[in-house]
C-alpha cells in the first residue's frame, strides 16, 4: 500500500489535534487481520487502512516510530495526518478497516502492534502446521 497520508475525520479524543504527523506500519492482511483482533480485545487498536486488493493493511502508529521500525515482514513509513471532514482515506483504492471513529485510540501504540504482529505470525504458522 503506497500512502501518501493518514486523514482522519471524526478521530478520538486521544487522536490529538488535525494535521499532525503520524506514520504508518504495512503489512501483510491476514497477518494484519489477526492483529487487528489481537488488538481489538486488548482495547488498543488505533485506526486501520485495507488497500482495494486486500493484499495489505495499514496501522496508523505515533510519528517517529519509522526511525526504529525493524520488524520483517512490515514497513513503516512517515505520513501525515489531516484533519477536517470525514473524507475518507487519502490513498485510491484503500478504505477504513478501523475507521478513527470506531477506534480505541488515536494510533496504535507501536510495542503492543509489534507483541500483537508476532502473536499472529504465530497463530498463523501454527494454524498453518509450521510451528
Amino acid at each position: 500500500m503506497l500512502d501518501t497520508g493518514c486523514e482522519t475525520g471524526s478521530r478520538p479524543p486521544s487522536a490529538g489535534p488535525p494535521d499532525e504527523p503520524c506514520d504508518l506500519v504495512t503489512v501483510p492482511a491476514r497477518q494484519g487481520l489477526e492483529a487487528v483482533d489481537i488488538l481489538r480485545l486488548r482495547e488498543s487498536v488505533g485506526p486501520v487502512l485495507h488497500d482495494g486488493a486486500g493484499g495489505t493493511l495499514g496501522f496508523l502508529v505515533p510519528p517517529g516510530t519509522a526511525d526504529g521500525w525493524d520488524l520483517p515482514g512490515s514497513v513503516c513509513t512517515p505520513a501525515h495526518r489531516r484533519g477536517g471532514p470525514a473524507a475518507g482515506p487519502p490513498v485510491a483504492g484503500t478504505g477504513w478497516l478501523v475507521p478513527p471513529e470506531s477506534a480505541h485510540a488515536g494510533t496504535t501504540e507501536p510495542a503492543r502492534l509489534r507483541a500483537a504482529l508476532g502473536e499472529a505470525a504465530r497463530t498463523l504458522a501454527a494454524a498453518e502446521g509450521r510451528s
